[in-house]
């Protein structure tokens, strides 16, 4: 039983195939207690280790302190307002404003399987794949009910979380704040990986001690952002990529988070996630239920790198649902650095032409082909074609595309509408604004209020009639900018504190729809490049641009943090031109590739302008990705080695499910005058079997290649590359 509830402790035991998880009821007052956390054991009560035998005891044995008794129990859900000062996971206000709360346990449910979350994406699971515990419990000040669920997904090592609120009081309350997850840690000495960046540079990964006081990552910028990511990780002070004690949270939410660790004056560390209660207050009327979204929780007692398996294995299996996570996804080229917005019907089928003939499968035709929309001031909003442009519509310019052999995707942004457009003209109370301030523009833009269920069902409503114009096999969803002026005409004060979570809840649901009505379309998530890259748009889309920066060294470093919790099957990864229009660096052409292909592999460029060398790697490159499409996107990734640390060199790997084969990506960054070949081990080969070095014809035992390594010589210049490929005999 991968849940089990033992009567006589008032405990329960959550285990996966290499972990443990335990909570307990104690006390007559039901306080929710959590035990522990790490590597398997099978021992059923360790209930010990909540320290009620000692002071300051339980408040039925010790009232006197009960306040003493809150600011050092390990609370598995932390109240606001009581005594326990630390970081609270809950906050409830009512009518009178007293907030207050007590948390006690009522009742509990095991199920098999898991049910899904209302208007929200998360993970999901048959009967044989997971069961379910739900603690109901009631908050004694408000008497709303609160419910703990837990989903364990045993074999992928991987524990679920999320929290809904009821209210069946007869009153309504305010919710000011509802995390998602609520962690007490026995112990301090942690260390803290947190994901960080800005445009062009996202996901970088920061390692750092966790001290007194509070600390961790948020945004309130009504995305997952560019800057922070709803990822944190506690690991010891001695964890590597291949051993130590990991913790690994990543939040499936796509807007507004905090997530955050403190470490304690008893020397506990307690760690919260979910959404950031800045700007946030949800009237919770009699009769209505909140659904907080998930928490995803792992732990390794093997390093950093089994943490990111777990997690990859998890979001493959159990997240991405598109008919896509498995396949080859169609070699794509955008006209984005191609053309930016001067383009037109023939430029588009000019590089289409020569893209067919070297192999590449669909044109995505972006920015700049509706309205008015000839440069990024104006026209978001007016989805219709703009037929000087496309001449003789949409559906005659996809004819074309489809009978070179190619399929063809197109870009929106739906979510935005530009001050010098039809519809903001029409409709100038549909952008998110405070009545009678200025809206703070960003790129030239504001934000539609999709909030509102008569704005989404007309943005929808003229995406739906392009996509269903022509034969169009891809989406580029792309948001260029943050919430900002946070205020609607239509919704009262007493709610204006649920704009940024509604918003959320309100592109989900276009994106639930556009996938049910067009199940056949590759959707891909944009936001200015990676600033929505997240565990929630991967519900709805099985890939998501990485990053706006294409450079190939650059992405080095962005593609490794994001392989810290997501699939390479995940990253929009494309080869462009040089000198790099972000960085104005020049790499090579195939090197530039070989980055690439750790992830969905394309091309963004003017196949028609670049170099005849150039365009002669292309069916090379095309012909590797087809080789190790499968690999990379079901293999295990390792990290061997990386830039940011080592200065002059960079190295990752897939292996094979089964072992039978792998595939390493060496970067020489930096070469070095008269230095020595540089020696490689490689990780999660089969010990005793013997594989081959394709390239070379070297034999030897996985083993021998884990511990005496390789070596790899020294590469004529700068920002270098090969490939290893490994092939068990």
């Amino acid at each position: 039983m991968a849940i089990t509830y033992f009567d006589d402790s008032k405990s329960f035991k959550l285990d996966t195939v290499n972990t443990t998880y335990m909570i307990a009821i104690v006390d007559e007052e039901k306080f929710i207690g959590h035990v522990y956390y790490g590597k398997r054991v099978s021992d059923q009560n360790l209930n010990y280790l909540l320290r009620t035998e000692e002071p300051p005891f339980v408040p039925s044995k010790n009232n006197r302190d009960r306040s003493s008794f809150y600011d050092s129990f390990p609370m598995e859900y932390a109240t606001h307002g009581i005594g326990d000062y630390r970081e609270s996971a809950m906050k409830l206000r009512t009518e009178q404003g007293y907030s207050a709360g007590k948390l006690s346990y009522v009742t509990h449910t095991i199920t098999n399987g898991k049910e899904k979350l209302q208007g929200l994406p998360a993970t999901f699971g048959d009967e044989e794949d997971c069961m379910s515990l739900s603690i109901i419990c009631e908050e004694e000040f408000t008497g709303i009910q609160v419910i703990l669920h837990y989903s364990v997904f045993e074999k992928e090592d991987v524990i679920t979380r999320d929290v809904q609120l009821v209210n069946k009081t007869g009153k309504p309350v305010f919710v000011e704040k509802v995390f998602s997850c609520c962690l007490d840690f026995d112990g301090k000495y942690y260390d803290m990986i947190t994901l960080h960046g800005s445009w062009a540079r996202e996901r970088h990964i920061q390692r750092r001690a966790v001290g007194l006081g509070k600390q961790g990552v948020a945004s309130i910028r009504g995305e997952s952002s560019h800057q922070d990511h709803p990822f944190l990780a506690l690991c010891s002070k001695e964890a590597t990529e291949d051993f130590g004690e990991v913790y690994g949270l990543n939040f499936v939410y796509s807007g507004n988070f905090l997530a955050q660790a403190e470490e304690s004056q008893f020397g506990m560390t307690r760690v919260v996630m979910g959404i950031h209660p800045e700007e946030f207050r949800w009237l919770l009327k009699d009769g209505d239920l909140f659904q907080a979204p998930e928490v995803v929780m792992t732990y390794s007692c093997k390093g950093i790198g089994q943490m990111t398996r777990n997690f990859h294995n998890m979001y493959r299996r159990h997240l991405i649902r598109s008919k896509y996570k498995n396949m080859e996804r169609p070699i794509l080229i955008n006209n984005w650095e191609a053309t930016y917005f001067n383009f037109d019907k023939q430029k588009l089928i000019d590089i289409a032409k020569e893209a067919s003939k070297l192999g590449i499968e669909m044109l995505v035709m972006d920015d700049g082909w509706f309205g008015n929309r000839y440069d990024d001031n104006r026209a978001l909003g007016d989805w219709f074609v703009n037929e000087e442009k496309i001449e003789g519509g949409l559906k005659s310019l996809v004819d074309e595309v489809n009978a070179l052999g190619m399929k063809f995707g197109i870009w929106f942004e739906p979510e935005m509408i530009s001050p010098e457009s039809q519809l903001y003209k029409e409709h100038p109370d549909w952008a998110i604004q405070i009545e009678g301030k200025p809206i703070t523009l960003s790129r030239n833009q504001y934000v539609l209020d999709i909030s509102r269920q008569e704005i989404r069902d007309y943005i929808y409503g003229l995406v739906k009639n392009i996509l269903s114009s022509a034969n169009i096999a891809y989406v580029k969803w792309d948001m260029n900018r943050q919430l900002t002026n946070l205020g609607s005409k239509f919704m009262n004060c007493e709610q204006m504190g649920e704009i940024s979570h509604r918003y959320v809840l309100g592109v989900y649901e276009m994106m639930e729809r556009l996938t049910k009505d067009f199940p056949d379309l590759l959707l891909e998530n944009c936001s200015g490049g990676g600033a929505r890259f997240d565990a929630g748009m991967l519900y709805y889309s099985p890939q998501i641009w990485c990053s706006d920066n294409t450079d190939a060294i650059e992405r080095l470093e962005i593609q490794r943090g994001t392989s810290m919790v997501y699939p390479l099957s995940t990253m929009g990864a494309h080869v462009s031109d040089c000198p790099n229009h972000t960085t104005g660096r020049v790499t090579p052409f195939m090197t530039r590739g070989h980055v690439a292909l750790a992830g969905t592999f394309g091309y963004e460029l003017d196949v028609t302008k670049i170099s005849e060398e150039d365009k002669a790697c292309i069916p090379e490159q095309i012909a590797l990705y087809h080789k190790y499409a499968k690999l990379i996107q079901s293999g295990d990734y390792y990290r061997i080695a990386n830039v940011a640390e080592e200065r002059y060199y960079d190295c990752y790997e897939v292996v094979a499910a089964d072992k039978s084969e792998a595939l390493i990506t060496y970067v020489q960054v930096m070469n070095v005058a008269n230095s020595h070949s540089r020696r490689i081990r490689i990780k999660g080969l089969e010990q005793d079997a013997l594989y081959e070095w394709e390239e070379n014809g070297l034999v030897q035992t996985g083993a021998a290649y884990e511990n005496a390594g390789i070596l790899i010589p020294s590469l004529w210049g700068d920002y270098q590359s090969i490939l290893i490929h490994l092939i068990r005999k």
